[in-house]
């Protein structure tokens, strides 16, 4: 196993001991939390847990109470 990796953010490599780890800095896990909080990074996958499914379902029809809503 390495004993070091790049940061994510500037790609200066860094020791896996550092109390930063992954990144190098704060600088640049603080830019990493801004692309977090802007929209610039998303996590694509979709949903596949169906009672998170259900937990999701069921807050949008608590929402919009009359809209119907059809599982296919």
């Amino acid at each position: 196993m390495p004993s070091t990796l790049r940061c994510p953010i500037c790609r200066k490599e860094v020791s896996l001991d550092s109390p930063d780890a992954p990144f190098c800095s704060d600088r640049c896990r603080t830019i990493d939390l801004g692309k977090w909080a802007s929209g610039d990074y998303r996590i694509t996958s979709p949903i596949l847990d169906p009672d998170l499914l259900e937990d999701v379902e069921h807050a949008l029809q608590q929402q919009h109470p009359t809209k119907e809503r059809h599982h296919e």
